[in-house]
């Protein structure tokens, strides 16, 4: 019996954390598509954006769903909701101009802005 409670454990837990890699992946292909587009002087969607953008939202989603247990290393449920509304609009933010040639300059601000806001949320609000 223990050991089968320990066994599920362990594969929540390395499930957590698949999912946490594939979190950081998606924000670094948000955060870095996003700096060099900006960078390079045409302003528009690239797809790492649309796909950072994309992995992000799900992979967030699906490291919060499986903390509706309680415990002590829950996070805020406020703070899932502020980090998931701020997913949604970058999200939105990149999803309805990804066709454009080029993206208006303060939009593209918004959406670097966003993303590392966002990131502050994760890492400041304890």
């Amino acid at each position: 019996m223990a050991g089968s409670l320990l066994a599920s454990f362990l594969l929540v837990q390395a499930l957590r954390l698949i999912l946490l890699f594939i979190h950081l992946v998606g924000f670094a292909l948000l955060l870095g598509g996003a700096v060099a587009q900006f960078l390079s002087g045409r302003i528009r969607i690239n797809p790492a954006v649309l796909w950072g953008s994309i992995i992000q939202l799900v992979s967030g989603i699906a490291l919060s769903a499986p903390l509706r247990g309680g415990g002590d290393h829950e996070p805020d449920p406020i703070k899932l909701g502020v980090k998931l509304l701020f997913a949604v609009l970058i999200f939105i933010m990149v999803f309805v101009p990804r066709k454009r040639d080029e993206v208006n300059k303060g939009h593209f601000i918004g959406i670097l802005t966003l993303t590392l806001v966002n990131a502050a949320v994760a890492v400041f609000w304890r």
